[in-house]
């Protein structure tokens, strides 16, 4: 368009002089944005994995791997060339406009605050991994609509039939399309709409302060881009909150991250994870292997190196592994493995740690990917804080114990799960009082036996296990006792003498088969 004096017509109605107001910052955008998609797409599809190595806004490792930075570089990525041209049409046909009618550094503010604004409220309300500048262009349409209410009148007629009174209406047709369609970052849109109505507010045509000196419009603009930097320093330290999961059936209670969520893992049953599914995922998994003896879960942590980080477990062949290493968890003994698994960025990080408890181990294992350095810190504060409580069953067991007082079973029950979940001291008083109470019950005094036995009371173990043989004389349980009592003595040619006839009574009973094998090992050792 040119005006009656032969120069440009920018989009206010002003006349000028050619190349001088066009609208550089929008043009200059509007190229960056189509330089780095097809620089994203000279590398393959943009999926998932390629959206967090290119900088998308990803939750997890903005507010748990230190990249806030993403808050920036997410809205120069676009998924295809439709998402790209599309958001780039809307914002050339508005950014045109309000360059023309604000100064220049004015209208770059309110694109850093949509900006901002944009992936911030991605990030409080929206769990999915996010790109693209259509929040920027939200937030011009919304400075657009204040433009147009308050200073119509010193607006060109293009620019007034842009912000015209069917531009709200049709702002907020899209906005509920988004919400009522799939894959679309509503809460971005929403945000970088809103910031561009907050900033349209402070914002002032050029032609009404034509004499503004050079430092207020600075301090306005850097104002605009303060706030915005300080709303978004707000939404990531908010969502960096921690919460603590307890899991009852085991008894596992650990420190995590807030945005964590439960799902399944090959590594145990009780799993979470950062959500997502590739690059850049954590996890944490945890269980309780029942391995019918007390000991120090070195045969466990041997277990995992051998068969679960090899082709055929978990179908990764570690690149380095290092342990069993003795290590500290909440406050117990336990072993250490570390490993290095091939991942879909880089190397994936694991650690595991096998806790003793009893006649059961923990298994717990925290995996982080190594291309996200800041994880390391995660998973270190997950481990300090990780707590090992009681179980599901063993507080059922007092509950029924305290229910019914003076009767046998619930004491019995209370006993053995003492001791089987690494309490013999505790277990020893029930299960005597159980044995009290029903004096026949072989199977009550082979618990006090063993109870005995792994609080390190010796003789006492061995004369309950002598009295359940007298009550059980043909039982392989009581008999078994009686090889405990041998080994607590150091007497292994006893043991094998006691082990055989328990074996002669239940010749299937693969365990004792096993026993047996393992202790002739030791008493007649091999050539």
């Amino acid at each position: 368009m040119t005006s009656p004096s032969g120069g440009t017509l920018v989009p206010d109605g002003t006349p000028g002089g050619g190349w001088k107001h066009l609208p550089w910052v929008t043009l200059g955008v509007v190229l960056v944005q189509f330089g780095v998609y097809a620089w994203t797409a000279a590398a393959g599809p943009l999926d998932v994995d390629a959206m967090v190595r290119w900088g998308a806004k990803v939750g997890p490792l903005m507010t748990e791997a230190g990249q806030p930075w993403r808050l920036v570089t997410a809205n120069f990525l676009h998924r295809d060339l439709p998402h790209v041209g599309l958001n780039m049409l809307v914002l050339l046909a508005v950014g045109w406009v309000l360059e023309g009618a604000w100064r220049r550094l004015d209208y770059a503010a309110l694109l850093v605050a949509s900006g901002l604004a944009t992936m911030t409220a991605s990030l409080i309300w929206a769990e999915e991994v996010s790109v693209g500048a259509s929040g920027m262009a939200y937030g011009c349409v919304g400075g657009l609509i204040v433009l147009g209410r308050r200073h119509r009148a010193v607006l060109s007629p293009l620019a007034r039939r842009m912000a015209g009174e069917g531009v709200l209406p049709t702002v907020l047709v899209f906005l509920w399309m988004g919400w009522t369609s799939v894959g679309v970052d509503n809460a971005g849109h929403l945000g970088g709409f809103l910031a561009g109505l907050w900033a349209g507010v402070f914002l002032v045509p050029r032609k009404l302060t034509p004499q503004e000196p050079r430092r207020v419009g600075l301090l306005r603009a850097g104002g605009l881009v303060l706030v915005a930097c300080g709303g978004a320093a707000l939404g990531v330290w908010g969502r960096s909150t921690w919460r603590v999961e307890r899991d009852g059936v085991f008894g596992v209670s650990v420190s995590m991250p807030q945005g964590w969520r439960q799902g399944a893992d090959r590594f145990g049953r009780v799993a979470f994870s950062n959500g997502l599914p590739g690059l850049g995922r954590a996890s944490f998994a945890a269980e309780a292997l029942d391995m019918g003896e007390p000991g120090d879960g070195e045969p466990q942590a041997r277990r995992f190196l051998e068969t679960v980080l090899v082709p055929g477990g978990a179908g990764e062949l570690p690149v380095r592994s290092q342990g069993p290493e003795p290590a500290r968890v909440n406050g117990q003994r336990a072993l250490r493995v570390r490993a290095e698994l091939p991942g879909p960025g880089g190397l994936t990080h694991l650690m595991a740690f096998f806790v003793p408890q009893g006649d059961f181990v923990y298994q717990l294992v925290f995996t982080w990917p190594g291309a996200f350095p800041g994880y390391a810190r995660v998973v270190e504060r997950m481990v300090a804080e990780l707590r090992l409580d009681e179980p599901a069953v063993l507080r059922e067991a007092r509950a029924r114990a305290l229910l019914v007082p003076g009767a046998g079973e619930p004491l019995h029950a209370l006993g053995t799960a003492l001791r089987r979940w690494g309490r013999p001291a505790q277990a020893v008083a029930p299960l005597e009082a159980a044995v009290k109470l029903s004096p026949a019950w072989v199977g009550t005094r082979v618990e006090l036996a063993r109870a005995f036995f792994e609080s390190g009371r010796v003789e006492e173990g061995c004369r309950a296990a002598e009295e359940a043989q007298v009550y059980g004389p043909t039982e392989a349980i009581a008999l078994e006792a009686g090889v405990r009592c041998e080994l607590a003595r150091g007497d292994a040619e006893g043991a094998l003498r006691r082990l055989e006839a328990a074996r002669r009574i239940a010749p299937l009973d693969s365990r004792l088969r096993a026993a047996e094998a393992a202790l002739r090992a030791t008493v007649v050792p091999g050539p």
